[in-house]
């Protein structure tokens, strides 16, 4: 369990924190952009919640807690010693990515298959979802550039890559199950 009884430590004046395991690195190391980046995404993930109601606030609630399980994950380097750690570090598993899966595909039963690009926008759910989609990606290439150098989760990396999908389908569930969609109109402007 956690406890936080004091928020600032001055451990980290000097341009440095802690990871998962303890060792310290530089805060802009790859690994903290990383899973400082799913941070963020949660962020959005909670001014979307805002709009969101009934299924879609219930679906992204367990989406903001498995961001904070893909932070631990990420936080927590050398994957080849989990088996000595003093307790089990927090990993996200295959399930996780099906379950996504399972939500894409309800979701997008739902939905006329698209005959355009669209453009973010139309509703505030569906405008917030799009922001999300986005700093999902920008999180998925900051964790595949970090596989690039040290060992990543493979499941981290596939729940990323589901997770912005999941947020482009519901993000046309939420423009009235994609009739509100706004479609780019390629050269509209010239």
């Amino acid at each position: 369990m956690v406890v936080l009884n004091k928020i600032y430590t001055k451990t980290g004046d000097a341009g440095e924190t802690a990871l998962g395991n303890g060792a310290r690195v530089a805060k802009h190391a790859m690994r903290v952009t990383a899973y400082g980046t799913t941070d963020e995404l949660n962020s959005v993930v909670g001014l979307a919640r805002l709009h969101a109601v009934e299924e879609t606030d219930r679906l992204l609630s367990l989406i903001q807690n498995d961001l904070f399980d893909l932070g631990a994950d990420l936080c927590r380097p050398d994957m080849e010693k989990d088996a000595e750690a003093e307790y089990p570090p927090l990993r996200m598993v295959t399930s996780q990515v099906e379950r996504l899966e399972s939500e894409i595909d309800a979701m997008n039963a739902r939905l006329e298959p698209l005959r355009s690009f669209i453009l973010p926008g139309g509703s505030p759910l569906s405008a917030y979802l799009h922001q999300c989609r986005t700093v999902a990606r920008r999180a998925e290439r900051l964790t595949v550039e970090l596989a690039t150098m040290e060992s990543v989760n493979p499941a981290a990396v596939k729940y990323l890559n589901r997770l912005s999908d999941w947020f482009f389908v519901a993000a046309r569930i939420a423009n009235d199950d994609g009739k509100a969609d706004v479609l780019w109109v390629p050269g509209a402007n010239r």
